[in-house]
């Protein structure tokens, strides 16, 4: 895989699986924090910071969804890069330019950053304007500074009081088997480690499947950060993860509460702009060539995340700003 050494791109540089065949996720390297304090090294400031994100990251959705959802289209802007990644990374185009600089590759971003860097080019990044730096490009981090370090605009908090623990906990408990599991399984080098990927994977998914069936979101009544980093990756499983990563022991829309719950997020006002299906299956199908050779794109499958669904039957404490009727509320 490609990645920066000491500020130079190479393209041969990054071994993704470890001896054993295993995908191993290089961590994220910046890691400062965005505070709601005028005096801290970046202040929470409206118009200040500036988020890069693909459409088709299961990562960088995480943020998008958060932004959207908390009503800070205003306070912090975003763009996008092209949804296939060739060998030179992600990269800005016409039809999707980087406002910033002007820059032709994220790459560029990283080097205005550090002009040594070592490391991948991955988004989210999240960019100060001001200091001419990332901030942070760790999607639950900056997640987590949106709902915490900015007054949001809709009355929604996604790390509320009383359900913290459990907020944190889950998505630390779906972080390996899931979200990252799904790439443990589709870049395994040995059948053994896919194998073992698979097997970690629809554990999961069967004991959410239960837990979902008692209980409305995955902290409880209340929907949380947690189940955004659950949703980015339901809402790509059975287009990309279920085929081109081999995740085929079951699709998503075959397990009643998984599904149901997949459908009412996607349902919720906002959600669904953030989710572009076009991006998501041109970028795994045509990026990953050492996966899928022929970059062939297929046209399925054909599934409705707007048809309804049957959350209604579980408590929730819902803002009035994420009940499917909000939209209609505000005409």
């Amino acid at each position: 895989m490609n990645m920066l050494v000491d500020g130079e791109w190479r393209t041969d540089a990054y071994q993704a699986t470890n001896e054993d065949g295993e995908f191993d996720r290089q961590e994220t390297t910046f890691r400062d924090w965005i505070q709601d304090d005028p005096d801290a090294e970046y202040p929470a400031e409206s118009g200040r910071y500036h988020v890069y994100i693909s459409r088709a990251c299961p990562w960088a959705h995480r943020v998008a969804m958060a932004r959207r959802l908390l009503g800070l289209e205003d306070d912090i802007s975003l763009s996008i890069v092209e949804p296939v990644r060739y060998e030179d990374g992600w990269e800005f185009s016409e039809e999707y330019p980087d406002p910033v600089y002007g820059e032709d590759y994220l790459r560029d971003i990283y080097t205005r950053a550090d002009s040594d860097y070592t490391g991948r080019v991955t988004v989210p990044v999240l960019w100060d304007r001001e200091r001419e730096t990332i901030v942070n490009n760790e999607s639950r981090e900056i997640m987590r500074m949106l709902d915490t370090e900015f007054d949001d605009a809709n009355g929604v908090d996604l790390w509320p009081e009383g359900y913290r623990d459990a907020v944190d906990q889950a998505i630390d408990e779906i972080y390996d088997p899931i979200n990252n599991g799904v790439y443990r399984a589709g870049f395994a080098d040995t059948q053994a480690a896919h194998e073992a990927a698979i097997e970690d994977l629809f554990d999961a998914l069967d004991r959410w499947e239960a837990v979902l069936d008692e209980q409305r979101f995955l902290a409880g009544d209340v929907f949380t950060e947690a189940d955004i980093a659950m949703f980015a990756t339901l809402i790509r499983f059975d287009h990309v993860y279920h085929t081109h990563f081999k995740c085929n022991r079951r699709a998503i829309h075959e397990y009643p509460n998984l599904w149901n719950y997949t459908k009412e997020i996607y349902q919720f006002p906002g959600v669904a702009e953030t989710v572009k299906l076009d991006h998501i299956t041109r970028h795994y199908y045509m990026s990953h060539d050492d996966v899928n050779p022929k970059r062939l794109v297929p046209s399925g499958p054909d599934i409705d995340f707007s048809e309804p669904h049957d959350r209604d039957r579980l408590p929730a404490d819902l803002p009035s700003e994420l009940r499917a009727d909000a939209a209609v509320a505000d005409d």
